[in-house]
């Protein structure tokens, strides 16, 4: 029995270390800010590790987080469960220009998307920066694929209402380019 229980700690240990760094971009994102973020994520690889036993890593672990983290966020907006408040503003790490550049332009799009009605924030996080298919959001947070369709529509157009022209499709950070690499989280 220990043994079982070792080797489902080092899988687990692996898959945190393996893919931890995305899932925290992802909580980050979901949550609306660094630190809200970072407690998503603590708070669902918990949840996570006591499932882990049902859990198949090689297929399912990305998708049981990804829910885990929507419903969890949810259980946290029902409650307006708000521990820190934001600074208006945070010091600026030293970096080159366009290290800068891209951060500013995160910063921007993290705060877009904090404006949005959370079930849009939700598909557009999922859809763009995760990069799942429709059905796999769709899956995640219990609607159908057209639901996705229209938050992900709704969303979008509101970003680019909100973000203007400079953001707009084809530019170098774009909201319909919203990937992973073009938001520093």
């Amino acid at each position: 029995m220990r043994r079982e229980t070792d080797a489902l700690d080092d899988t687990f240990v692996h898959f945190v270390q393996s893919r931890g760094d995305h899932h925290r971009r992802v909580a980050i994102l979901l949550a609306g800010d660094w630190h809200a973020g970072q407690d998503l994520l603590q708070a669902s690889l918990v949840r996570l590790y006591r499932a882990w036993p049902r859990v198949d890593p090689a297929t399912g672990a990305d998708a049981y987080l990804h829910k885990i983290m929507v419903n969890q966020q949810r259980s946290w907006w029902r409650t307006k469960w708000r521990r820190e408040s934001p600074a208006a503003a945070l010091p600026e790490p030293a970096y080159g220009e366009e290290a800068a550049a891209q951060h500013a332009d995160g910063s921007v799009i993290r705060t877009a998307l904090g404006r949005l009605p959370r079930q849009q924030r939700a598909v557009l996080v999922l859809r763009y920066f995760a990069d799942l298919p429709e059905t796999e959001v769709a899956a995640i947070l219990g609607c159908s694929a057209g639901t996705v369709k229209t938050h992900a529509h709704r969303g979008l157009r509101t970003l680019r209402a909100q973000l203007g022209k400079d953001f707009g499709p084809g530019q170098r950070h774009g909201v319909s380019g919203f990937s992973e690499g073009a938001v520093h989280v």
